[in-house]
């Protein structure tokens, strides 16, 4: 085969060894980060793009492979052909090269001398010379012929051993690489089986707590009839002690970061979450304390908030404490601000310890955040 075809095959193989060599660390990376991941907390939803990623670059890897265990066969074979060409050739001139000597053997080593000697006039002595001149030349080229060919045939053959080789490392590679595709793909459907427990935790969890903020709900609105039943009219009602002066000034109920914020929040799962309040998160045991005064309306177990203590601070406004550990207050309690109302505790071990906070203004929850001190945050 022609040398411009010959490059273009061992062209084609290493590309695909460029090519492979990239995807390999392009999947290197993948699991450096898969890694990083495993060892810190995430969310579900980073790990299942991770090895849908590693899944993909492995994929690609295999299918690069197969396009390099192509190329290699053809190279292979090209060379397979250049090399019985090469071997035929060279059998052909050493048979003729054999005769050759045979023939040089038998009419001895004066035979030319004679062919010259023995010419009849000049003119045929010249035509003599110059056709041994061509013989000599033509058995020159003959075994410089058979030189080229014997050096071509030992690089073939080197060339040929390296190709076979690459096949048997690319055939091994293959096999790592198809076994690594099927632990993935096992790895992924377990998780998939994951993701989908989780989903189904993470609905119960919502449905419970629907439930739990629906019963806060209607207790609120319960303490704020009878209240209200209390006085006898609205306009009489207790100014509260929660201003709106207090926006951005009030001290947090307990020191710590946020868990989560006030508002909707999607879950790894894809499912909704809507906070009516801040997680705060703190060790248990931390002192929980009121953000204003107020009476306390409410002081026991509810629901997915846990032990909880709700405060009435007047003018319609409360303050909700949930996931506490001990209550330190009883209902109907006068508290002043910054007064113990109990300690942090774990209402749901997935979140761990923190305090659920909730301000309410004449019902509604409003985004607690808000009226914490900002140096605090």
């Amino acid at each position: 085969m022609p040398a411009q075809q010959t490059e273009s095959a061992e062209a084609r193989v290493n590309a695909q060894r460029d090519e492979l060599a990239r995807i390999r660390a392009e999947r290197d990376e993948l699991e450096k980060k898969m890694s990083g991941l495993q060892n810190t907390a995430h969310e579900i939803r980073d790990e299942v793009n991770l090895l849908d990623k590693q899944h993909d670059a492995t994929a690609r890897m295999v299918k690069s492979l197969d396009q390099q265990l192509v190329a290699i066969t053809d190279e292979v074979q090209t060379t397979t052909s250049d090399l019985q060409n090469s071997e035929r050739e060279a059998s052909m001139k050493r048979t003729v090269l054999q005769r050759r000597l045979i023939e040089i053997y038998k009419r001895g080593p004066l035979y030319s001398a004679e062919v010259l000697f023995s010419a009849q006039s000049v003119g045929q002595l010249v035509a003599r010379y110059k056709y041994l001149h061509l013989l000599a030349l033509r058995d020159k080229g003959l075994v410089h012929r058979l030189d080229e060919l014997h050096d071509r045939i030992e690089s073939q053959q080197v060339q040929l051993v390296r190709l076979q080789n690459s096949v048997i490392e690319n055939r091994s590679q293959k096999e790592r690489e198809a076994g690594r595709l099927g632990e993935l793909e096992r790895a992924q459907a377990k998780n998939l089986v994951r993701v989908q427990e989780d989903t189904k935790r993470t609905k119960a969890r919502l449905a419970e707590l629907e439930k739990s903020e629906a019963r806060l709900n209607n207790l609120i609105a319960s303490f704020e009839a009878e209240r209200r039943r209390a006085t006898g009219r609205a306009a009489t009602l207790a100014p509260s002690s929660i201003r709106t002066t207090d926006i951005g000034r009030l001290d947090w109920p307990v020191n710590g970061t946020f868990l989560y914020r006030f508002g909707r929040f999607v879950n790894p799962n894809n499912t909704t979450t809507r906070w009516n309040g801040i997680g705060i998160s703190a060790p248990i045991g931390t002192v929980v304390k009121s953000v204003s005064a107020g009476t306390v309306a409410y002081a026991g177990p509810m629901g997915t908030y846990g032990n909880t203590v709700i405060l009435e601070h007047g003018g319609g406004d409360y303050s909700v404490y949930g996931s506490l550990d001990k209550i330190a207050v009883r209902k109907g309690t006068r508290v002043i601000k910054g007064q113990p109302l109990g300690t942090v505790g774990v209402s749901d071990p997935a979140m761990g310890s923190h305090l659920h906070f909730e301000i309410r203004r004449g019902g509604p929850a409003v985004d607690p955040a808000e009226w914490l001190r900002a140096a605090a945050r």
